[in-house]
């Protein structure tokens, strides 16, 4: 066929309108104007580059830096504090200012290194293809680089390579690629060039087909590319990723609530405090706006209103607990890669896990052996590891000529992991290496039988076989201990050649004319036949890879190697159940789930009776559970599968866009989503859950980066303890947030009922407020951020995904609290202003020791005492909250249960803050800073007084919850 210089018929990489690997060799051909012979001219090639564009990747590039900082500055609580700077500036409070505004630069710096990371997927993506590629053109090979190749080129694949782009096998002698990127499954995949009957297959079921970024493992083909750049499978996965939108966390919402509240709140107030200032001039008979002093006056005791209502240190400290979070999901193996995923995994009601490497082992194990119509069952013997120089024993029943045959007729190469324990790796084929590890473990090592199984002779492995036969001379005795080695002995005395073989069990049968029947060799009948397909259908509905193994003794090897013949009339043995086990301990995060009120959903690649039979055992669904396959999901509408996401807990041979629908489903009915896996075609449904969950062993770089979190184990085990950890995080958010409102209601009572009060100044002035806050919402709430998880942590169900940040208790204690704080610091101070307490200032001062007169403080004549009610009232609320602190170490259990030592932060925290806040009461620089005057003994010890009465409000609203008075409940 002369190559036509035509273009392709149809749109190039569009499955849609031509599916690929339902058409034949010639048809394809065709189709792509092109000779597998000569491959594609010169001209074509730029005619075709000119019409599909490079073989590339195209990335829409990450988001602008200055946009988020834009974002970062229209908080609403930032609003507020730059409203509240914007006044200071008008007025000349030079040092509020400075104050104000180092808060928002400090929060929003936060804010932007926290938020702003180049997305890397689209570089992970566009490096999965090799940088040179052999192909022909011109009717000669020659290597090109991978983004110049078009739709009709023909290319040569040989092991080692890596796929540049989509394409059609011509030729295949014996590919194999590895497509666990874009299927998941970790076995590779044999490759032929016939075309396939079935028009609605996923990509891991298209045998004829190759893909970028996949690898060839075994022989080599011709391909003829089919798509090229954004058309290919991994293109479409590129456009995928990149048409996800960026999700806020569940904790970035309810941040955003809170900051929403206290917005509206803070104006709410300001305003408030300026109507009431206003209004109470004219009870004094003030001219308001005749006296610019007096108006500065109440607009500044409105400012320093607006300012008390703020948390400023909310986002730093949330930054922080998250940051610090992490160091300890770090220690339990999970990496976070973006900050507010930290708390996520809390709030998580459904995790869809992949299966291989996350589930099971991701290492094929024999399973079980079936010796004619009887199994045994080796899993528990498999996970044993055995010291030095002992092995496992066989029963009597199990055949040793079994493991014999099954590990001769093997390529796989089995070596020791170290010199001190009895385990082994295996080289090569998973399914061999199974096989070749369990003889191992009964002390068949493959290297020392070689020694007396020499191999001579062998036909190999082939798609069309689908066996593999080795003629071996048997030379020596077969070292084995001594059960075993009289059994051996007994089979093989007197032989001097035996073929072995191994293969698909009907294929075996066919091969077959005698059995081996509990060491006997016996006629193959019809019966025989029937219960061997029976154990067959039985291991393959268990989800196991089932192989027939035989073996047949010569009298002499075939003349002229013709060593086909040696297989003929053989004996079978029996069959190998082979499977990639589940990990030990994932049954038991299972479970651990199911208590927590999480759903684990299985989504996986791989055969649906293999992935329900490994659901099955790990107790994710039960025997009667419905499995959905990628054509079930094809055929459903989006709102279909909204009706039944709920009820499925296995999905099996699902694409990327499957995946996409079941993560974008789940959160449509309002489940909060975690999503597993390591492969390319993972890396969607990663971005689009809630928070996405790569492995780090087996993870391509794709799904690291599209991800949130990075498994260090592969181990889902993990996932659950991480979880736990998010939920710890999540309630230690939930205590500074009441800690930090309820402080800030506490001074709000104050401020605003002095502020309607005639002749009683405001007691607290905005540098004071500020520093109040700054050293009462920053150590001691940080150290509340590290206080270690209560007992009940994963006995519960999530927080419900749409639930008020103010719902189980936190409004309720915020105004009970904050009502306690104001009522008791204001109380004190009105007690004190109206009864002239006065500082012991140097005015008053007597010598080594303060007056402990709580009335009127005898000056020498002359000399005004300067009045400390607003000193005492600044105390009062800085130790109450220290209390406050310290009781809010549980959300319901005593603190007086808990062992103090366990939060040390937290002790050390307390004593810092308040050292640093009676400085500020008796030196005289904090005294000329923030206009504060020294106590005396008595004064100060009625303010440590006063100030416990908050601790025990919160210890008897424990007491409560505790007894059923008072509701705890999260929904």
């Amino acid at each position: 066929m002369a190559a036509n210089p035509t273009a392709p018929q149809n749109p190039v990489g569009n499955e849609q309108e031509t599916l690929w690997y339902t058409l034949t060799k010639d048809s394809v051909i065709d189709k792509l104007s092109v000779d597998p012979g000569q491959g594609l001219s010169n001209d074509e090639a730029a005619k075709r580059l000119q019409q599909y564009g490079p073989n590339e990747i195209i990335d829409k590039g990450a988001k602008n830096p200055l946009l988020i900082l834009w974002e970062q500055l229209t908080d609403p609580l930032v609003l507020v504090l730059l409203g509240a700077a914007l006044v200071s500036a008008v007025l000349g409070q030079v040092k509020e200012l400075i104050a104000i505004m180092s808060i928002v630069v400090i929060n929003a710096v936060l804010g932007v290194v926290q938020e702003y990371r180049a997305e890397q997927a689209m570089q992970a993506l566009k490096s999965m293809a090799a940088p040179l590629v052999r192909v022909r053109r011109n009717g000669k090979v020659r290597e090109i680089e991978s983004n110049k190749l078009v739709p009709g080129d023909i290319i040569l694949v040989e092991t080692g390579n890596v796929i540049p782009a989509d394409g059609r096998l011509v030729e295949s002698a014996n590919l194999k690629t590895q497509e666990a990127s874009l299927t998941g499954e970790s076995e590779a995949v044999e490759k032929y060039d016939t075309a396939l009957e079935d028009d609605d297959l996923g990509i891991g079921d298209r045998v004829n087909m190759v893909y970028r970024g996949t690898n060839a493992t075994y022989g080599r083909g011709t391909v003829a590319i089919t798509a090229t750049g954004m058309k290919t499978e991994l293109g479409k996965i590129a456009t995928l990723i990149q048409e996800v939108d960026s999700q806020l966390t569940p904790l970035q919402k309810r941040m955003g609530e809170v900051g929403r509240v206290m917005f509206y709140a803070s104006v709410s107030v300001a305003i408030l405090a300026l109507i009431i200032g206003s209004v109470e001039t004219l009870f004094v008979g003030d001219a308001l706006f005749g006296d610019e002093g007096l108006f500065n006056e109440i607009l500044l005791n409105a400012v320093a209103i607006a300012v008390a209502v703020v948390p400023e240190g909310l986002p730093a400290v949330v930054t922080v607990s998250l940051a610090l979070g992490t160091q300890r999901m770090l220690r339990r193996n999970a990496l976070i890669r973006k900050l507010p995923a930290t708390e996520t995994l809390g709030s998580v009601t459904v995790i869809c896990s992949d299966k291989t490497g996350t589930l099971t082992e991701n290492r094929m194990t024999v399973k079980v052996v079936d010796v004619v119509g009887e199994s045994y069952d080796l899993s528990p013997v498999m996970q044993k590891t055995l010291p030095k120089g002992q092995h496992l024993s066989l029963s009597d029943q199990l055949e040793g000529v079994m493991l014999v045959a099954g590990t001769m007729a093997n390529d796989s190469i089995v070596e020791r992991v170290d010199r001190n324990n009895q385990d082994y790796v295996v080289q090569g084929d998973p399914t061999e290496g199974a096989i070749a590890l369990a003889a191992a473990r009964y002390g068949l090592i493959k290297h020392e039988m070689e020694n007396v199984f020499v191999r001579v002779g062998e036909v190999p492995f082939s798609s069309e076989r689908k066996m593999m036969t080795t003629v071996h001379d048997i030379n020596g005795e077969i070292p084995a201990d001594d059960a075993l080695q009289r059994e051996l002995d007994r089979v093989f005395d007197n032989i001097n050649h035996v073929a072995f073989t191994k293969g698909a069990p009907d294929r075996i049968v066919e091969i077959c004319n005698r059995v081996w029947d509990h060491g006997e060799i016996k006629e193959m009948t019809p019966q025989f036949v029937e219960r061997i397909e029976n154990d067959n259908a039985k291991l393959a509905n268990e989800g196991l890879r089932v192989l027939g193994i035989a073996f047949k003794p010569l009298d002499a090897l075939p003349a002229n190697d013709e060593w086909s013949l040696a297989e003929k009339e053989s004996v079978f043995i029996g069959l190998v159940g082979i499977i990639d086990p589940p990990r030990p301990e994932v049954k038991e995060a299972v479970a651990t789930c199911k208590t927590a009120g999480i759903r684990v959903v299985m989504i996986t690649g791989d055969h649906p009776i293999t992935a329900k039979a490994i659901a099955r055992d790990l107790g994710i669904v039960g025997d009667n559970a419905k499995t959905l396959i990628g054509k079930d999901l094809q055929q459903m509408s989006d709102e279909d599968l909204r009706k039944v996401v709920k009820d499925v807990s296995v999905y099996a041979r699902v694409s990327p866009e499957h995946k996409l629908r079941i993560v974008r489903a789940l959160k449509d009915v309002g489940e909060i989503v975690a999503m597993t896996g390591d492969g390319v075609n993972d890396a969607p449904a990663l971005k689009q859950a809630d928070i996405g969950v790569a492995m780090s062993i087996t993870g391509t770089d794709v799904s690291k980066e599209a991800a949130d979190m990075v498994i260090l184990d592969d181990n889902f085990a993990t996932i659950v303890a991480a979880s736990e950890e998010g939920r710890t995080i999540y309630d230690n958010v939930r205590r500074f947030i009441k800690y930090l409102l309820a402080s800030n209601t506490g001074e709000l009572i104050v401020l605003l009922v002095t502020q309607g009060i005639p002749a009683i100044p405001l007691p607290l002035s905005t540098l004071q407020i500020l520093w109040m806050n700054l050293i009462t919402d920053g150590v001691p709430a940080l150290a509340l951020g590290v206080e270690q998880s209560e007992k009940n942590t994963m006995n519960r169900d999530p927080y419900p995904p749409n639930a008020s940040v103010f719902r189980g208790g936190l409004g309720r204690h915020i105004l009970i609290v904050g009502l306690v704080l104001g009522v008791t610091a204001l109380g004190m101070g009105l007690t004190a202003f109206n009864g002239g307490w006065q500082a012991a200032n140097s005015a008053c001062y007597t010598g080594s020791v303060w007056s402990l007169n709580l009335g009127n403080v005898d000056c020498a004549d002359g000399e005004t005492g300067v009045l400390a009610w607003n000193t005492m009232v600044f105390i009062t609320l800085t130790l109450s909250q220290m209390g406050h602190a310290y009781a809010l170490r549980s959300h319901r259990e005593s603190v007086f249960t808990l062992n103090p030592l366990t939060n040390r932060f937290l002790l050390y925290a307390l004593l810092i803050t308040v050292a640093v806040q009676i400085s500020t009461v008796y030196l005289p620089f904090f005294n000329n800073l923030f206009g504060t005057n020294p106590l005396t003994i008595g004064q100060l010890l009625l303010c440590l007084v006063l100030s416990t009465f908050v601790f025990i409000a919160v210890e008897l609203e424990k007491l409560l919850m505790r007894r059923g008075t008072l509701s705890d409940e999260i929904a």
